[in-house]
């Protein structure tokens, strides 16, 4: 298996780093898409390793990356760096998209996006040009949509705590506490303040140049998350999917039974541990837009 290292620039001229995973396939076998996989908020790229190389050995090109401020895209520090979920969005993830449709020759986009990644690729203008989205418990943490149970803890650590500890720090060390990656101040600070309009969080031009990358935003979209999922309840998914007026979607709920789990939460589906029951189902929606799990 191929796997070569990447630097992709941004607009604003930040690299990002990850890394093409080329497909393990004769010619004739190969896919006619590339795969991004845009991963969660806090979470490294190497984490969607083993389900990029998953994707490779059934006939995808697969790019995984990290966001600026995160692993590999870290750099030296993170202090006061001025990333947002915005910047992620609409920078990050368009360099990426661009990158992809310039170096893989004729290959379709489809894109795999997780929790917040699953919701930001509509931030890019790039995005118009994706061909199918799955997302896996995409939504933008508004904490009203959260699930019933979880809820008080939930906004107790993400939307108490981590805003102070990001302003008192300039950036939020969650590595540190053990609960996800180190996050840039501006990311953590989005995430907390979540409103129930997204892009009510940007005013004046930004804000409309937001919606109008949303309303182009055509692709056929798979919404797929777990019942037990504390973020991506069915409102939070759907308040989600709504952004995107054009974009015709299909929304799955996946009980923990189905899988002979006793849960699955909102990490799983990415776990090894899936790999011959969730994943190969993936391989349908990404090769020929076919459901699944209707």
């Amino acid at each position: 298996m191929a796997v070569i290292s990447q630097a992709i620039s941004c607009a604003d001229g930040h690299v990002l780093r990850g890394h093409l995973w080329e497909a393990m396939s004769s010619e004739q076998e190969a896919a006619d898409a590339v795969v991004v996989i845009a991963g969660a908020t806090g979470v490294k790229a190497s984490y969607y390793h083993r389900y990029a190389a998953f994707l490779s050995e059934n006939g995808f090109t697969v790019i995984t990356f990290d966001y600026r401020g995160i692993g590999e895209s870290r750099g030296s520090t993170i202090k006061n760096l001025g990333a947002s979920w915005y910047d992620w969005g609409m920078k990050d993830l368009d360099a990426i998209f661009g990158w992809a449709l310039l170096h893989c020759g004729e290959k379709k986009l489809n894109v795999v996006g997780h929790s917040f990644g699953g919701f930001g690729v509509g931030l890019a203008s790039n995005g118009r040009r994706i061909n199918h989205l799955l997302t896996v418990g995409a939504q933008h943490a508004y904490w009203r949509d959260y699930r019933p149970g979880h809820r008080l803890g939930l906004w107790w650590r993400w939307h108490a705590l981590m805003p102070a500890l990001a302003w008192w720090h300039g950036y939020f060390p969650g590595k540190r506490l053990g609960w996800l990656e180190d996050l840039p101040q501006g990311v953590a600070m989005d995430w907390a303040r979540g409103r129930k309009d997204f892009t009510a969080g940007r005013a004046g031009p930004l804000r409309e140049q937001i919606q109008a990358h949303q309303a182009s935003f055509t692709a056929p979209t798979l919404a797929v998350a777990a019942t037990d999922d504390p973020f991506a309840t069915e409102v939070a998914v759907a308040r989600a999917l709504g952004y995107y007026p054009n974009s015709p979607a299909t929304t799955v709920r996946l009980k923990p039974q189905d899988f002979d789990r006793t849960e699955i939460g909102h990490f799983s589906l990415f776990h090894s541990s899936f790999r011959h029951t969730f994943w190969p189902g993936t391989l349908r929606w990404l090769h020929d837009g076919v459901n699944p799990w209707p």
